[in-house]
This record gives C-alpha cells, structure tokens and sequence, in this order.
C-alpha cells in the first residue's frame, strides 16, 4: 500500500475496516496497525520535506531543519484558512509568506500535494486547484523548508539547495528575509516586491508597497497606492543614502546588485541576531526587526517614515528638510521661498525658486555637503567618470542643475546629473553625500562652499575690500593697546586669579552656562600634535571679559567661574575659568579638551577654543542666549513662554543630541549628568547638552562600567548606577526620562506630590495606571498641546525610567518612537525611586561600599 495523503489513507483503512468483520484478533491488530501508520505518517511530515506521494492536511506541518520556521495552514479569522510559513517556536505568530494570500480557503478541508506537473497543488474540499505554482520538468520532486525561509521544490536527490526548481522566495508577500531580492529581473520583466496585509487580521494584497527603482541609482521607494511616501535614497555603494540611522545602530551587510540582467537589493541580518525582518506594515509603514534572545522579543530597529523630513518631497522643489531645525524645511542657497504664506502655514509643497538667474558658461556650484541626494529616477549616469569630467559637463550642458559622485568608495566614484528640479533633499548633521548646486556666478563665494547673495561681483569686491582695511585698523589699534597695556594686563589677571580661585566648593548654583568641564574620564594618550582646539591667548580673554569683572560673572561652582564675553569681532563667548584647585594638570587638561573638541552636533553646546598660560586652564564656548532650560521651565512667570510644540522640540533635540553621544559620534560618550540645568537654549530656543564634567567615554564594544565614586545629581540618577555604580548608555536614558517627564509637567523630581510622599516618576507612574496620564501636563499649556504627542511623550519617559536598565530602550529606539504616532511601545513597568527622602539629606554617603558624592548645580 502506498502512503498518497491523509485523506486517501483514512479513506482505505476504513474501507478495508468494513469488509473485515467480526474477528476480535483483527479489531487488535487493526488497532494497532493503524496507530503505527498514523504515528508513522504524522512523524514523516513533522520533518522539512514533503515527497510527491504524500499530501499536507490542516494538522500538519513542515518544520526546516534547525526549527527556525514552520510552513503549514493556518487561520486569521474562524473561517478563512491560508497557507503560509511563520516563525517556530515564538510567541505572537509572526507569518513571513502566504501563499494564497488573495484566495482564501472557506472551510479546513484543504489540501497541499505535488502535482503531476511537477508543481504545487492547493486543493479545497471539491478537490478544486485553488493556488498553484508554476509547472516544472522534475522527475521526482520533493517540498522542502529551509531554515533560510525559503520554501523550494527541489530534486530528490539533489543536495545543492541553490538548484532549486521553484522558492517561494520569488513571490514574497509582505515580508522581506535576508537572502529575499526586491528588485527587477530585467530578462524577464519580473518585479519582486513586498506588499502590505489588507489589515491586521487579512494577509490579502493592502494599499502599501516598497518596491526598487533601477532607473537612474537604485533606490527603494514606500508607496501607498499610487503616491510615493518614502525614499530610502539612492545606494551609493555601501547603504542607502537617506538612512544613515541604520549603520548607527546595527551592523549591516546589505548588497545591491546591479548588472543587464537584474537590478535587486538583498538585506542582511542585523549585528548578531539570528532572526530578522523588513515588512511593510498594515499601516503603511515599513519596519526592520531583529530578534532578542535575552528578552525573547522582536526589537524595532527602524522604520519609516518616522519624522516629517522621511516623506517624500517634504520640502517641494529645491527645498531641504532638516531633521534638527525649526521649522524643518529651508530653501537650498540661491533659492527663494515660492510661496510665504503657505510655508507660514508649514505648507512646504510649493517649494523653492531661483533667486538668480543662470547664465550658461558662467555659472558656479554651491558644494553642499552631508545631504541626501535628490531623487535619482530622471538623472544621466556614470559609474566611470570622475568627479571633474563630472562637474565639466555639467557646465556645458545648460539644462544641468546639479552633479554629484555616483557612489561614496574609494573616495567617491562615478558621475550623476540632474537636469531638472531639486526633489527630496534632506541634510544630515553627519554621512550622506557631497552635492554640487547650480547657482549664478554672484549667488556662490570663490570657495564654492558659502552663498553670497549679493547683486553683482563689484559690489562684493567693494565690500570686501572696505572689510579688509576695516580689520586691519582695528588690529592695529588693538595691537598697540596690548603692547601699551602688557604690564599692568599681568598684575591684574593675577590680582584676579586670587580673588576668583577661592569659593565654597560646595556652594550650589544654576549657571545659565553650565557648560562642558574639563575632566572626561579617559585613558587616552594620544600626541598633542593632533589637538584640532584653537589656542586663545590669555589677555584676549582678559580683554574679552572685562578683566574677569563681577558684571560678567555668570555662575561658579566646584569647577570655577563663567564669565560672558566677547571678542574684537563682535562674537559673544562663554569662558569657563577652571580654579587651580580644581586637581589636573596642564596636560591633563589638554588631553580631554581634545577629546570633547571632536564632539559636532547642534544639540550640544560648541567648544570654541582654550587657554592654558599663565598657569591658567580655561575653556570658551558659544553663548547661549535663552540660559538653561531650569531657569526657564521651573519659573512660573517664564513657564509659559514654552508651549507644547517648543516643549516637544526640545525633547526631541534633546534626544538627538543624546543619541549622537552614544551612537553617532566616533567616541562613545555616556554624559551621566543629564538634567534640567544641564540644558541650554540658544536664541531660536534649540535645546543643547551641556557640561561634560563627569562624562565617561567607552570603547566601541564596551556596554558598562562601574566605579566606587558616584557623582551626579540627586533625582536624575538610575538605580543601578546610584545604588552601586554600574553606568551604562542605559542610565543616560533614565536620566532623560526624568527630564521627558520634568518637561510635560513642569515640576522638578525632588519635589513631592502625593499624600505617600511620590515623587514625580511615582506620581506619573500612578497616574498612568489609573488612565488619567493627561492631569501631568502643566496648567500653562492647557489647550495648545497634541494629545496624542503628549501621551505619546508620558509613554516614552515612563519606559525610560523603568527600574531595570535591561528593560529601558536605547537612545535610537527613543527618537524613533517620539517621531511615530504609530510606533508601538512596550508597557512601561515600575519607575525607579517613586518614593524618596527629602532632598534637603546629605549628599554623600556610603551604600554596599561605594562612595556616592552627589553633585548638584553644576
């Protein structure tokens, strides 16, 4: 007897059952019988192949070798049943593939089984095909399921699973594997690309797609049915330009093929983790996951679009989206803004016109660096020019509106133009690419990389040359005065030093430039050739701050006095004026000035310059107007000045700029003082971290550390870190949540409201779970805030402050979750330190043998 199927199989035991009547024996060796074959045929299809003598019932499946997936039937509501591949063994059935994802099974009488074609078969109950693949020449073709994924018939006896006859993996659904191709075989006309499930529950075809363009630079485009929603921006030979988040949080080996027979781009798994996905979403989102065997969870390490600069064309026609300004969109110099009263209304779709108009052959570039290349699907390509044969046809092609290398390795590769408008250009605070503008000669200065915006050459030569003799007189004048002054300069300043170097270290102060130290933790000890600080000599200073006077005072703490100033040129400076009891060295001092110089983001408070003569250890930095966030959020007569949309920009910035220490910028800085005071606010209000004093920077694969010297501030430190001086990227985060929180409610931390003595994150926490999350916002912006984007905000603090560092998100997850009104969160689990003792306590003490020194007002 040949075993075909379950149905056929049944059906024959119980016809041989009838005609075998009233023999006892047989009844028992019937029974037995058949719960062998049973047993038998149920084990064979609980392996990874299907034979063509056998059939997949509703109760059965395949399982790839090392049990990573599982392919069989399945059901999303009580009468449609699919036939798919999911995930084994994981909670929440995550299906990667259906096959018959737009014809649906009515009933569970269905059956899998390899045609007489060579080809799969899906039967109903009438025995009627209900999907199929396509025919193949096999002679004895067998089913099976790859640990890849991938479902391919294959034959028997073949060993080499790349000599496939059919895989699934060519007609993916809404999900895309590693190994998976999105792209075009240009042979056959075939398109690979995934699509979203109509709804959560229904696997049928939705409205969104992601799908590979190949004309022009290979670029992956989010649709949502016939608009264009997202770019990922072009491949410019190593990622895809428009999302550099990705190589800041996962290491990735994604490939792009491009040759005359195909076009595909092939995604990788992400850093270590065995298991990972990109799906186009129901919502219309596409989302990248990695799998996390320590909290067996799905992690969402990407998706889009996120932030208003993720949809297409954001900004219109020559305009440039900008992540990390306000409002997000500009004109690219040399452009004007089309129409004022609808970018007033952050109506940004009309975009930008030119400001001059070209003259052909006499044009210039504006070199715009760290940008998203525009659209690339109607541009001329090159991948063997350079970078000059580049730049000189685009000058002699008039309708030339911009060039760039076509790929970033080996220093740039290949030639792209564009001959027509500007289209989703976006710029980056680091990566992306170079791009060369065509402007009007008068629009760009000689270095090519600054606008001029003048009306003609001799008018700017003009200028210029007015300019020139106006500076040589002043630093004529000024040289005499210092010459004249040396003297009675260098009494004073020591006069000075005496006066300022002798305080109470304990004093507790708000400084509106509470602003980077001088003594990051570092072992480092590179040559101090390669100091890329200015060195601003002492009596500039001197002069700068009115000879230290008290007027120009500003705060002082532990570390020394801040005094404002400003320069010859007009330029206003903090100068931060280390006391000589502050315990460093000359050198010291200038080892971990370099590396605090290297730090570049606009949410983070610039270091201009420093000066160690005369004994001296100062540092200069930009000045901030607006002072510290403190100063500003727990005033009642200022509070008001910060409604939500400012409340939320500078939560937003305050996190970029916290993501950029931990993963962006080539040292890995954990600032271990975030807080309030720590915030400072420039003229157009843009929030930027501060004082680097007891910041610590880890090597690239080091995750934590401890120390028996706690410092920090009461109210903003994790558990872990106050409670036995483990530090990690993870307390940073619990000190933002503080600060998320502080921010939303205008209330400090160290301050109670409850009758159980709650302080702030026990009394979110609490609001939280009794669903009144909204009574935490503060009075003063009582109707001009986003419901949404407030809760959304209460959501993110709340699992920022969570008691275990494991369960809080990292700084990347943070910002992508505050710019998704769909991204979804875990519930948040219970704060650390809801309860507390008045912060009126000592501040040091002694707890399992580690000092805690509690810094306040720094």
């Amino acid at each position: 007897m040949v075993l075909h199927g379950s149905i056929r199989f049944e059906e024959q035991l119980l016809s041989y059952h009838c005609n075998m009547r009233g023999s006892t024996i047989f009844h028992i060796f019937f029974f037995f019988t058949f719960a062998f074959l049973a047993f038998f045929f149920i084990t064979v299809l609980s392996v990874d192949t299907l034979t063509a003598t056998q059939s997949l019932g509703i109760n059965q499946t395949l399982v790839s070798p090392e049990e990573v997936f599982e392919f069989g039937f399945f059901n999303e509501s009580s009468s449609r049943w699919y036939l798919g591949t999911w995930y084994k063994d994981i909670p929440d059935k995550i299906v990667v593939w259906v096959a018959n994802r737009d014809t649906p099974l009515e009933n569970s009488k269905v059956t899998l089984k390899i045609g007489d074609r060579g080809n799969l078969v899906l039967l109903n109950q009438t025995g009627y095909s209900i999907w199929s693949s396509n025919q193949t020449t096999a002679t004895n073709p067998v089913l099976r399921l790859l640990d890849s994924g991938n479902l391919i018939l294959i034959e028997a006896n073949e060993k080499n699973t790349n000599n496939y006859l059919w895989q699934s993996f060519d007609y993916p659904t809404d999900t895309l594997l590693p190994g998976m191709k999105l792209g075009w075989n240009l042979d056959t006309g075939v398109e690979h690309r995934i699509t979203s499930w109509k709804s959560q529950d229904d696997p049928s075809s939705g409205d969104a797609y992601f799908s590979l363009e190949y004309h022009g630079i290979p670029e992956v485009f989010l649709w949502n049915k016939k608009e264009r929603v997202f770019r990922t921006g072009p491949w410019n030979g190593e990622v895809f330009g428009g999302v550099p988040i990705l190589n800041t949080i996962a290491v990735l080996n994604d490939r792009v093929v491009a040759n005359e027979h195909e076009v595909y781009y092939i995604p990788s798994t992400l850093n270590q983790s065995r298991l990972s996905r990109l799906v186009v979403n129901w919502t219309g989102q596409i989302q990248r996951y990695a799998w996390i065997e320590s909290s067996q969870s799905w992690s969402k390490v990407w998706f889009a679009p996120a932030g208003d600069c993720d949809h297409y064309g954001a900004c219109g026609p020559f305009g440039i989206c900008d992540s990390n300004a306000f409002p997000v969109c500009k004109c690219i110099e040399g452009f004007n803004i089309k129409n004022q009263q609808q970018w007033d209304l952050r109506n940004f779709s009309d975009g930008c016109a030119r400001k001059t108009k070209l003259e052909c052959g006499n044009d210039k570039f504006l070199h715009k660096m760290n940008v998203q290349l525009p659209d690339t699907t109607s541009v001329f390509l090159d991948k063997n020019m350079t970078i000059s044969e580049c730049k000189n046809m685009c000058l002699k092609d008039c309708s030339c509106t911009a060039y760039a290398n076509a790929e970033v390795t080996n220093g740039g590769t290949g030639c792209v133009m564009w001959n027509d408008t500007l289209l989703d250009v976006r710029q980056f605070s680091e990566s992306g690419q170079d791009l060369f503008v065509r402007l009007a000669a008068s629009d760009v200065d000689d270095s090519g990389t600054g606008f001029v915006g003048g009306s003609g050459k001799k008018k700017n030569v003009g200028k210029i040359a007015g300019l020139v003799v106006t500076v040589a007189i002043v630093i004529l004048g000024v040289s005499i005065f210092i010459l004249w002054k040396k003297r009675k300069l260098h009494s004073i300043s020591q006069g000075n030093t005496e006066q300022n170097v002798n305080f109470d270290r304990g004093q507790t102060t708000l400084s509106p430039v509470a602003i980077f130290s001088n003594n990051i933790e570092h072992s480092d000890e590179r040559n101090m050739d390669d100091l890329e600080l200015p060195l601003v000599d002492f009596n500039t200073i001197t002069m700068a701050t009115n000879f230290f006077s008290s007027a120009n005072k500003l705060g002082e703490g532990g570390f020394g006095s801040v005094y404002r100033g400003r320069l010859a040129d007009g330029q206003e400076i903090a100068v931060k004026r280390l006391s000589t009891s502050s315990g460093q060295g000359s050198q010291e001092f200038k080892n971990e000035v370099r590396s605090i110089a290297k730090l570049q983001h606009r949410n983070l408070v610039r270091l201009l310059g420093c000066c160690t003569e005369k004994d001296e250890k100062m540092l200069i930095y930009e000045y901030m107007e607006n002072n510290s966030l403190d100063s500003v959020l727990f005033d009642k007569s200022k509070s008001s000045l910060l409604h939500w949309p400012m409340r939320f920009y500078i939560i937003c910035g305050i996190a970029k700029g916290l993501l950029y220490l931990h993963h962006d910028s080539r040292l890995k800085i954990i600032h271990r003082d975030l807080k309030a005071s720590n915030i400072l606010l420039d003229r157009e209000m843009n929030p930027k971290i501060s004082d680097f004093g007891i910041a610590r920077i880890f090597e690239s694969d080091q995750t934590q550390a401890n120390t028996k010297r706690v410092v920090g501030t009461y109210g903003y430190m994790s558990p872990e870190y106050a409670m036995g001086g483990f530090f990690s990227v993870k307390s940073d985060v619990f000190s933002f949540g503080v600060l998320v929180l502080e921010i939303i409610s205008g209330k400090k931390n160290r301050g109670f409201y409850s009758s159980d003595d709650l302080n702030l994150l026990g009394y979110a926490w609490r609001l939280w779970k009794e669903g009144s999350a909204l009574e935490l916002i503060e009075s003063s912006f009582a109707d001009s805030y986003s419901v949404s984007e407030v809760l959304r905000c209460i959501h993110v603090g709340l699992i920022c402050v969570q008691e275990r560092a494991e369960d809080r998100p990292t700084m990347s997850s943070v910002v992508l979750m505050l710019n998704s009104e769909t991204a979804s969160m875990p519930q948040p689990k219970h704060p650390g330190f809801v309860l507390g003792r008045s912060p009126s306590e000592t501040h040091s003490s002694s707890v399992n043998q580690v000092t805690v020194t509690v810094v306040d007002g720094r």
